[in-house]
């Protein structure tokens, strides 16, 4: 599986003007088409990334255990914007927050998914 993994340090300089985690949030989900925060160790986060790279899609994957500057507070973020307990997987699509393996698998069984990705760019065909 080869999904692009985002490096954390070009979120670090940038941490203090975007302090707000929810800020930090919408701004690396507005970045790319398709963006995953995850957890290294999860096994739906897995699977999800799995499902997108089998599409064809390349999502930017953010690996919120290997946030050195805050990946919790992000978790908790995105805990508060899905209103779970559970905060990843989070999937973001077009910038706009689609939700968690639940919710993508759901959009993916009715068809709902591919518009979605072509519209955002993330599919061509």
């Amino acid at each position: 599986m080869h999904c692009q993994t985002e490096s954390w340090s070009s979120y670090m300089a940038t941490r203090s003007s975007y302090g707000d985690p929810v800020e930090r949030i919408e701004r690396m989900a507005s970045e790319n088409a398709v963006v995953i925060f995850s957890i290294s160790s999860c096994c739906m986060c897995h699977a999800i990334k799995r499902l997108f790279c089998g599409m064809g899609v390349n999502p930017t994957v953010y690996e919120l255990d290997e946030d050195p500057s805050g990946g919790k507070d992000l978790e908790k973020a995105l805990m508060r914007l899905l209103g779970a307990s559970n905060a990843v997987p989070a999937v973001f699509i077009g910038g706009k927050l689609v939700g968690t393996m639940d919710r993508v698998m759901a959009s993916h069984i009715n068809g709902s998914l591919v518009p979605l990705l072509k519209e955002a760019g993330a599919l061509w065909l």
